[in-house]
């Protein structure tokens, strides 16, 4: 029994109860009969710890860290010599995985060799007309074996039968394809070739250069500034041999492109 003081503490006012008698426990716990098997399982994660050590994955990762500079000398050690288990239970040896070293200023590269290839377009178009007559060979065949005559093609005036510009009668066969340029834009060879005229077209086309390509292919480049070319030159495709301008029968700087298969005209575009 217990008596509360003035300060609000209690004071026994009887003995002491006796202790508490200590109960021993003799019988045994019944235990999980799987815990042990559980216990040997590998986790997930462990596997993945394991496979990596056996395998040299931590390896790899050692490198990006020696190229770098913060890591000179890296060591993953091969805790087991197992690197995956079989269905059956049987193990899998994996070779130990040498140290990995690299100097503080070592560079690495891993970006691929660069593979380049040039095509050979003269020697397409030259196979291209030793193969049939020129007469023969269809749209789909001749499409991308001309070079552009110039830098940039913008054209002005296609192929075919238009409005005159000159005297504004309906009908006329345009015979090429006008591509606006500034007079003194650079004009190429669409292809390699010889140069078989050079001078003036008394038929409205001014100043005019015709490169014959063999096998009766031939360009025509009309309405010039001037030309850097003479008759008899042998000349390559790209190669620069005029300048643009607006002599002849012309409205404007411009330049119209020829391109003759056995002496007639046909769609430049077919060719480009």
């Amino acid at each position: 029994m217990t008596t509360q003081t003035a300060r609000g503490r209690r004071r026994a006012t009887g003995p002491a109860p006796e202790p508490r008698p200590v109960v021993a426990h003799t019988a045994e716990r019944p235990r999980d009969a799987h815990r042990d098997e559980r216990r040997s399982r590998r986790s997930p994660f462990r596997q993945v710890t394991d496979f990596a050590a056996a395998s040299g994955v931590g390896q790899k990762a050692g490198i990006a860290l020696a190229a770098t500079g913060l890591v000179l000398t890296v060591t993953v050690p091969v805790t087991s010599p197992v690197m995956a288990s079989n269905t059956d239970g049987s193990a899998v040896s994996a070779a130990v995985q040498p140290d990995v070293t690299a100097a503080a200023a070592a560079k690495l590269d891993f970006s691929r060799t660069a593979i380049a290839t040039k095509g050979d377009p003269d020697g397409k178009l030259k196979q291209l007309l030793s193969a049939q007559s020129v007469g023969s060979i269809t749209r789909a065949a001749s499409a991308g074996t001309l070079g552009p005559p110039l830098d940039q093609l913008i054209t002005a005036s296609p192929f075919g039968y238009r409005v005159s510009p000159i005297t504004g009668g309906p009908g006329e066969f345009h015979r090429g394809q006008d591509f606006a340029a500034q007079c003194g834009t650079p004009v190429h060879a669409a292809a390699s070739g010889t140069v078989t005229f050079n001078g003036w077209h008394p038929y409205g086309g001014g100043n005019r250069v015709v490169i014959d390509h063999g096998n009766g292919l031939e360009t025509t480049y009309n309405h010039l500034s001037s030309s850097s070319v003479k008759v008899g030159q042998k000349v390559s495709r790209g190669d620069v041999v005029a300048l643009s301008g607006t002599t002849g029968a012309s409205t404007g700087c411009h330049l119209h492109f020829e391109v003759m298969v056995n002496g007639d005209v046909v769609d430049p575009l077919g060719w480009l």
